[in-house]
């Protein structure tokens, strides 16, 4: 037996320090660090292939994942540095190989691979993650057809996201000048490698968030567009970060993306997709020769169909001269009844004329001045013995007499009854020589007149 070790054969409360023994105890942390170094010292960097398990990606940027085959797991980690140079976003179920540096995890007690590079383990790979992508995204309905949108049939501006070097940009633009000229606004991307993904995506937000009136126009019509490549050249723009704000984007998106073989997860997404860049061009725009063909033959067809109403409202109007009837034949009775009624107005007003002549003569006779004389003695002697019955019929003629006209003060009428007079209660008594007011008065049962302040006439 190690004389280094105790005796474990006998039960001791309490460890006591054995001769000959120059070992303390070692703590946790220092057999740890001696594990540690020991595995990093033997390993150094390694190479795994496997499935990845777990993936998770941490508020620190920092990735945590687990890599696994048929009989044995792994804990990896990848630190927020290499985690932003990735060209795909890991998944579980994807067979990746890892490089990186084999350690140990204190804390934890358990090793574990730092993963400095990431790849998808051969095309098959890719191509899984890529079904994968696909089948979730049309799960959340990215790819219906009834969200595709009709492109505007002469855009005043066109967006382009692509790289700003190469023969796309220069394509798109040459065949925009051919068909119709029309402003363009270039945003530069990479569209490979690292970072291609997050620069397209923001190139794509940035256009839609331009406002509608501001000093940059927001285009009525986007592109995204790269040349051809592999599958491997083309991924970014089938990650989830592009996908997704093409999916999103206010402007309708053409995607145009590698040649007519290729098609990517954006083709899928966007509203319309090119077979070529150069194709997604003459998608955007007509041809201005013929909207001025087209604009030339619609002016002809309306300058024809102006002429032909024209021609046929004038053929129309003929026909109606034709069976129209003429003016004297239209005129001819009315200027007859019009002479007849002349010719009589002439007998009328001659017959008028010598009546009113007959009853003039018949009655001038009356019209002598002692036929007037006469007439106005008549007149007065009528008049004098009309004013002679009025005098006489004056009810203040009684007056000089001692009589006494009682008058109702309210309407000034005569009051001839005991009982008008208690009803009018004010009176006036018309005198010989003036009027004096009186009110009518009830004492013991009577009524009786009390005068009041007399009126001189």
């Amino acid at each position: 037996m190690d004389d280094r070790f105790p005796d474990f054969t006998s039960s001791r409360l309490v460890a006591e320090p054995r001769a000959n023994d120059n070992a303390a105890p070692e703590s946790v942390s220092e057999l740890a660090g001696r594990l540690k170094r020991m595995v990093e010292g033997e390993f150094g960097r390694v190479r795994l292939r496997g499935e990845i398990s777990g993936y998770k990606r941490a508020s620190s940027g920092h990735v945590y994942l687990a890599l696994k085959d048929d009989a044995a797991l792994i804990d990896g980690v990848m630190w927020r540095g290499s985690a932003g140079r990735l060209a795909f976003t890991p998944q579980d179920g994807v067979e990746v190989i890892a490089t990186g540096k084999l350690t140990t995890y204190p804390g934890r007690s358990r090793y574990q691979i730092v993963i400095d590079h990431l790849e998808l383990a051969g095309e098959g790979a890719l191509m899984a993650l890529l079904e994968k992508l696909k089948a979730k995204l049309a799960g959340e309905g990215l790819f219906d057809a009834a969200k595709k949108r009709p492109l505007p049939f002469l855009p005043r501006t066109i967006g382009i996201v692509t790289s700003p070097t190469g023969a796309v940009i220069r394509d798109i633009l040459h065949r925009l000048a051919d068909r119709c000229p029309t402003h363009v606004l270039v945003w530069p991307v990479k569209v490979q490698g690292e970072g291609a993904a997050a620069e397209i995506a923001a190139a794509v937000r940035g256009f839609g968030a331009l406002p509608e009136d501001g000093p940059v126009r927001r285009p009525d019509l986007l592109i995204v567009a790269r040349g051809g490549g592999s599958i491997e050249d083309l991924w970014c723009f089938n990650e989830e970060v592009v996908v997704r704000a093409v999916a999103a984007s206010p402007i309708p998106v053409i995607s145009a993306v590698g040649h007519e073989t290729d098609t990517t997860l954006c083709d899928h997404a966007a509203d319309l997709r090119a077979p070529t860049p150069t194709a997604a061009a003459e998608l955007a725009v007509p041809v201005r020769a013929d909207l001025a063909h087209s604009i030339a033959t619609l002016a002809l067809r309306t300058e024809r169909c102006a002429r032909r109403y024209h021609d046929r409202g004038r053929e129309q109007l003929a026909a109606l001269v034709r069976v129209m009837p003429r003016r004297d034949a239209l005129l001819g009775p009315q200027r007859q009844r019009l002479d007849d009624a002349a010719g009589r107005l002439s007998l009328a007003l001659e017959r008028r004329v010598t009546t009113a002549r007959r009853n003039l003569d018949r009655h001038g006779h009356a019209l002598r001045p002692a036929m007037l004389t006469q007439r106005l003695a008549q007149a007065r002697a009528r008049f004098d013995g009309t004013a002679r019955m009025l005098e006489q019929v004056n009810p203040d003629n009684l007056l000089q007499k001692g009589y006494v006209r009682v008058v109702a003060k309210t309407n000034g009428k005569t009051v001839a009854t005991a009982a008008d007079a208690r009803a009018a209660g004010a009176l006036q008594l018309h005198f010989r020589d003036g009027v004096l007011d009186a009110k009518v008065e009830r004492a013991g049962g009577r009524a009786y007149v009390e005068p009041t302040q007399p009126t001189l006439l």
